[in-house]
């Protein structure tokens, strides 16, 4: 695990199950129509009720980069975002996972949240490159915490389950400064 301050937030990258962090809201890299197909998301439902994608559907569709905050049904989080980093193609890119990073954080803060957790978006079903993903999350975020004093956000943790995207956000998070 790394954690560097930016700010007034504790930046932290971590290996397990975004499910299980004891956090106010998780991140959940969606589609713009919000349904909920497998990997994080499914674990999500399954985890946390239909409630959760029935909420999401009735909230979208929506623009590719924006997101939603459904109710987290029956799970730790309190909220669950629901990121659109891609649309129905099931296609991502850079521009879009900065978008949703950005969305994603502004949703926390703008709900008054101290703790958020973010998978690395995209990068499952969207297939983007773990790496390049890592390297968009964590500046967004770096750059979003050092730009602004006004924020509730005094934990953001990147929850990586797979080894080599734990590797990918370590090394992202160690070149930025702070």
């Amino acid at each position: 695990m790394i954690s560097r301050q930016v700010g007034t937030t504790t930046v932290e990258v971590a290996q397990g199950d975004i499910i299980a962090c004891a956090v106010d809201t998780i991140v959940n890299a969606a589609n713009n129509h919000q349904w909920m197909g497998a990997g994080v998301d499914g674990a999500i439902k399954r985890q946390g009720g239909q409630v959760i994608e029935d909420e999401a559907v009735r909230q979208g569709p929506i623009a590719v980069g924006e997101a939603v905050v459904p109710s987290a049904g029956s799970l730790k989080a309190r909220h669950v975002i629901h990121a659109a980093v891609m649309g129905q193609d099931l296609v991502t890119n850079s521009d879009l996972i900065r978008q949703a990073t950005m969305q994603s954080l502004k949703w926390a803060t703008d709900l008054g949240l101290p703790s958020v957790a973010l998978p690395a978006l995209g990068t499952g079903v969207g297939g983007f490159p773990v790496v390049d993903a890592a390297r968009v999350m964590i500046d967004v975020t770096c750059l979003l915490l050092c730009s602004t004093t006004q924020t509730s956000l005094t934990h953001v943790q990147s929850v990586n389950f797979i080894p080599d995207a734990l590797q990918a956000f370590k090394e992202a998070r160690a070149r930025v400064p702070g």
